[in-house]
């Protein structure tokens, strides 16, 4: 078994990609509001500061600060992961097993080659890729970097030409608050992750 190790800062900044099993797939951005259910249900259970989010079809970038004394970020993303998976299980179980579903009632269900007899076992419902990547914020400069990588990840991968036209993005909320100009497009921003 792998041993993963991870930082654990507490009241830290962290920034974070999670990513869907199957790549290529578009499930985010077609269930964002079932995202945004388990990412505000989970919020509301354990608080923490959302500094920036984009989420894309098939992955999503945040930059997260914990409160202090608490660095149990793994928690929270299992929790988002967990509440998001039964939301989109409640339309089709995820599995061997499709059940009929949606409005003209022909079967759907996950392929079941996503779901390994491991995945199977621990219960996985084979919506996300089991781990994530966590980078911890080391200054104000990699803070900078790392939101920023945020707002242009959608310019990145050819989505859109300007950040502010991405519709899942933090950005937004930023613009209105009047810390970034809409038409800021990420031109030189440099980031690692």
């Amino acid at each position: 078994m792998s041993n993963y190790r991870r930082a654990r800062v507490t009241g830290a900044s962290y920034f974070f990609s999670v990513n869907l099993a199957r790549r290529g797939g578009d499930l985010l951005v077609v269930r964002i509001d079932d995202l945004r259910s388990a990412f505000s249900a989970t919020m509301a259970q354990r608080p923490f500061v959302c500094d920036a989010m984009v989420v894309l079809p098939d992955h999503i970038h945040a930059v997260w600060t914990l409160p202090k004394g608490d660095a149990d970020f793994s928690t929270r993303w299992g929790a988002i992961k967990a509440r998001f998976t039964r939301a989109v299980k409640t339309d089709c179980r995820v599995g061997f097993y499709p059940t009929n579903g949606g409005n003209d009632g022909k079967a759907v269900g996950w392929n079941p080659t996503l779901r390994s007899p491991s995945k199977i076992r621990k219960g996985d419902g084979g919506v996300w890729q089991r781990r994530f990547w966590e980078h911890l914020i080391r200054d104000e400069r990699d803070y900078r970097n790392h939101v920023e990588y945020c707002w242009g990840n959608p310019v990145k991968h050819g989505f859109v030409e300007r950040a502010v036209d991405w519709p899942y993005s933090s950005i937004h909320r930023e613009i209105a608050r009047g810390v970034v100009s809409p038409e800021w497009a990420g031109l030189g921003y440099k980031c690692t992750a």
